[in-house]
């Protein structure tokens, strides 16, 4: 099956509008959201694209999907497509937060909405997880970085190495295996 073409958005009001009702929607775990919208519903990435951006947007500080809209704005409407998709990403959001910050002051001590925030991080979970699993899907990652990928997820998680230490060893093997990989593609062609 061939990739759909992508089409670009129209303008930076209306990255400010979709970003903005990405925000809404995807309250406490937007990337999952993110994919969804950006890829299926507006088509103004490939899923390849998509993965190709989160991966590079996770070497840079800040939460992802911030980056994710910076990027995004920035490739069709330079700074003010960036400054347009990361305003309508946060600024609805952000009252919201203030807003229920105001509620849950007041009413944190209820049963019903200790159950109720036990139930959204649920979900949220299984949002991630079901974004892992469909860009796991995606011919880039089933390579030879997944293995890199893995190993720095293993050393950090369960043998509980130094995250600096991790990388100082995983960053230079991983060049390295590109580099030899790609060594071999040019010998065999």
């Amino acid at each position: 099956m061939a990739p759909q073409p992508t089409v670009p958005p129209g303008s930076p009001s209306e990255l400010f509008f979709a970003f903005m009702k990405l925000g809404l929607q995807g309250f406490g775990g937007v990337l999952p959201v993110a994919r969804h919208a950006l890829v299926e519903d507006y088509g103004w990435l490939t899923m390849e694209e998509f993965t190709d951006i989160v991966a590079r947007c996770q070497a840079l500080p800040g939460p992802n999907i911030v980056n994710v809209s910076i990027c995004i704005g920035g490739r069709h409407f330079g700074a003010r497509g960036a400054v347009a998709a990361s305003a309508g990403l946060l600024v609805a959001p952000f009252v919201l937060l203030l807003v229920l910050g105001v509620l849950y002051s007041g009413y944190a001590q209820l049963p019903a909405v200790t159950n109720a925030l036990r139930g959204v991080s649920a979900v949220a979970a299984g949002l991630i997880l079901g974004t892992a699993l469909r860009m796991a899907a995606s011919p880039r990652v089933r390579t030879l970085r997944a293995v890199f990928g893995v190993a720095a997820f293993a050393a950090v998680s369960w043998l509980r190495l130094p995250l600096a230490l991790v990388l100082a060893v995983l960053i230079p093997a991983s060049i390295g295996a590109a580099w030899l990989a790609r060594a071999r593609g040019a010998r065999q062609s």
